[in-house]
Parts: structure tokens; C-alpha cells; sequence
């Protein structure tokens, strides 16, 4: 295929969540012709206005674009507008590519890969990580799978999104990468968790001991952001506790298929199905510091 180019190449994007939306406008701010869809409507509005058009479903989607992404919850959100009745590939003609940069199963990646391939849709999976502000920006680390010919085609495009954009490996590869960076974050904000709650029961100010670790080799951007928010409790969302547990159900099941034992994942996985029992899967995954709280039967803030 030809490389993704502004004025020419058309684009179709499906899901407009907190993540979605920025990056269809970044798409939009970069020349590209844009059709858009969300299940729930009204949220396309603001796109609209800025021109983009809007389709009645994923299919009629994928018919106006030679590029569509989506970009959904979970791998029953994907199967349903990639591979459903009205989805994504029943509208996508030969030739076109589907990018799918939602967070999801790599074995559904996988079969939604295969099955693109018998309608002779070329497919890339590309989760990302920067949450809303990285979206926001068009600065998201992109990882990549699929052919080498299909993602040099669609890197322009990729740019309008995303600062650091590799490509791991083949159709799944993606999928996989992501959820070693899903493992990396929670264990992290286990670690920041456990330690300002420590130094804060043993009367330090918590404030001072990030101060301090930032620094040294503990220092980390999500010392510096998330390790913030839990000092001044702001958890109003980037990314929902709700969806890193969902994300790290997913290493889980890949850890169990591969014989890896992933102890630390399954440990930051139960703290965020606490926080849900107790009502709390809609706040920042920094949230985590409260089951620490609970725990240690004292508060940092």
C-alpha cells in the first residue's frame, strides 16, 4: 500500500472515549479526511463540528476510509465492531488496513487478524500508553505489530498520534508489549504505594520522601505524577482502576498459557479488584494507595 498522506489517504475512526477522542482530532489537525463513530453519538459531535463526518456504524466506517482505527475497551468491544454483523471488516474493501490500538487479548488480536486476512484487509495491532494527556498531546508511545510493508505505510499516520512508535514484531506482538507495560506500571505504583504509606507511619513527611526518591534511581515519572496524586488523594481518572485490572486479567491469562509465574502482577491485580468491591473502579489507578491506607490503618494525606 501507499504511505499514509494528508489530503490523500482517508480515515476511519471508530470509539471516542477518553483516549479516542484526542487522538481523532489530532488525525483531523494533520489534513487527513476523517469519518468518524461512537456508540454513543453525541460524543462524534464535537469532531463534527471541526469537520470531520460521521457514519451510522462501524461498517459504513470502514467504506469511506482506506485506514480505520479503533480504538475500544475490551476484546468483546473489538470483536463486536471489528467483527460483528455491522462491524469494521463486513465494510473495508481489499487492500485497506485496519489498526486496532485498543488494550486487549493478543490471541483475539490474533483470530480478528486472521480473519481480516480472508477479506484481504491488511491489519496492525497498536496499543498505546500516555493516557489522555499523552493523547491529548499526540506524544503516546505507540507498540506495533504486523507486517513491516504495513506499518511503514501507516507510520505517517501514527505520528499524528504518537511520539515513540515501534514495531515489536508481528500481528499479536503489540498486544503482548502492552501488557508487559501494564505489568511495569502496577508494580511501580504498588512500590510508591507501599513506600509513602511506610515512611508516613513512621513519621515522615510523605511530600519529602518523594522529594527525596526523585532524585536517586527510585525516581520515575510515575513518582513524579502518580506518586503526587496519591500525596493530594486526587484520583479523579487519567486511566480507571477498572481498566488496569482488566489489563492485568489479560498478562494473567497470558501467564497462565506460557507457564510464566507473574506473582507480582496477580498481587497488584487483587488491590484493584479490592478498590472495586468497594466502589472505587472509576477513580486513577493511583487509587491503589488506598488499599495500602486501609491496610496500614493510617492515611498519607
Amino acid at each position: 500500500m501507499n504511505a499514509a498522506e494528508p489530503g490523500k489517504t482517508k480515515v476511519g475512526f471508530v470509539g471516542l472515549g477518553l483516549m479516542g477522542l484526542p487522538m481523532a482530532r489530532n488525525i483531523l489537525k494533520a489534513g487527513y479526511e476523517l469519518t468518524v463513530w461512537n456508540r454513543t453519538a453525541a460524543k462524534a459531535a464535537p469532531l463534527v463540528a471541526e469537520g470531520a463526518a460521521q457514519a451510522s456504524g462501524p461498517a459504513d466506517v470502514a467504506r469511506a476510509a482506506d485506514v480505520v482505527v479503533t480504538i475500544v475497551t475490551d476484546s468483546p468491544d473489538v470483536e463486536a465492531v471489528a467483527g460483528g454483523e455491522n462491524g469494521v471488516l463486513s465494510g473495508a474493501r481489499p487492500g485497506s488496513v485496519w489498526i486496532d490500538m485498543s488494550t486487549i487479548s493478543p490471541e483475539v488480536t490474533r483470530r480478528l487478524g486472521a480473519a481480516a486476512a480472508e477479506r484481504g484487509v491488511e491489519a496492525l495491532d497498536a496499543p498505546v500508553s500516555g493516557g489522555p494527556p499523552g493523547a491529548e498531546a499526540g506524544t503516546l508511545s505507540i507498540m506495533a505489530g504486523g507486517k513491516q510493508d504495513v506499518f511503514d505505510a501507516c507510520l505517517p499516520l501514527l505520528r499524528t498520534m504518537g511520539k515513540t512508535i515501534t514495531r515489536v514484531g508481528d500481528l499479536g506482538a503489540g498486544q503482548v508489549t502492552k501488557a508487559c507495560n501494564q505489568v511495569v506500571i502496577a508494580a511501580t505504583l504498588a512500590g510508591i504505594a507501599e513506600a509513602l504509606v511506610l515512611g508516613a507511619k513512621a513519621g515522615v513527611d510523605p511530600a519529602l520522601i518523594r522529594q527525596a526518591l526523585l532524585g536517586g534511581y527510585a525516581g520515575s515519572r510515575l513518582l513524579e505524577v502518580h506518586g503526587q496524586r496519591m500525596i493530594d488523594h486526587a484520583f479523579d481518572p487519567g486511566f480507571f482502576v477498572k481498566l488496569h485490572d482488566k489489563d492485568l486479567h489479560i498478562v494473567l491469562d497470558m501467564a497462565r498459557s506460557l507457564s510464566v509465574s507473574a506473582p507480582v502482577t496477580a498481587l497488584a491485580a487483587q488491590h484493584f479488584n479490592a478498590l472495586i468491591a468497594d466502589g472505587d473502579g472509576e477513580l486513577d489507578n493511583s487509587a491503589m494507595l488506598k488499599v495500602y491506607e486501609r491496610l496500614a490503618r493510617t492515611a498519607i494525606a
